[in-house]
């Protein structure tokens, strides 16, 4: 059973005035049922990071075309972040030259705003840094982001691996080779 505390309000004729609050006895006016409104800006949406924003638009290397090149391809992702599409398709759709795409992509792949994938074709496929907006399941990005610190830790635990077989070589005058030789055949026995 529903329980309300909305009940209607009657006048002296039995005609509904509005409703009264069971509780409190505030008296409010008749309810206006207004439809759905429509989505003014389209196919979709993609979330941001504010920090992330804020890093961009105090980046002085992120200037005028760089910033049109990068709400573009924000403008047409696909989930999980990827857009495919050619320097020269956004060169034309932003009437900019090509090469200043070219520079404007380069500045955003350098502060690791955008990371280029493969080329299929005459397109490259380019990715928006998932530290800085997302477009898709919530639960692939925290699997990407647990990913990425994965392959983080592991790549900074083969980097000290490396610096103490370089030191060990250092100190027992014999290649690193040498080193790792010798630690696969006792890890074997």
């Amino acid at each position: 059973m529903v329980v309300t505390r909305i009940k209607p309000l009657y006048d002296e004729k039995g005609k509904i005035k509005g409703y009264i609050d069971k509780y409190t006895e505030e008296v409010y006016g008749y309810p206006v049922i207004i439809g759905r409104k429509k989505n003014p800006y389209g196919k979709g949406w993609v979330m941001n990071s504010q920090d992330a924003a804020l890093i961009i638009a105090k980046d002085k290397g992120i200037k005028g075309e760089t910033h049109r090149v990068l709400w573009f391809i924000i403008g047409i992702l696909d989930f999980e972040n990827w857009a495919q599409i050619s320097i020269t398709e956004i060169a034309k759709e932003l009437n900019i030259k090509q090469p200043h795409v070219s520079r404007a992509i380069r500045v955003l792949e350098e502060k690791e705003v955008i990371i280029r994938g493969p080329k299929t074709g005459r397109s490259y496929t380019f990715m928006l840094n998932p530290n800085f907006g997302w477009k898709g399941d919530v639960a692939i990005l925290e699997e990407y982001r647990n990913k990425k610190e994965k392959e983080e830790t592991k790549n900074l635990k083969d980097k000290e691996k490396k610096q103490r077989l370089e030191k060990l070589s250092e100190e027992y005058d014999m290649p690193v080779e040498k080193l790792l030789e010798l630690q696969n055949k006792l890890n074997l026995t």
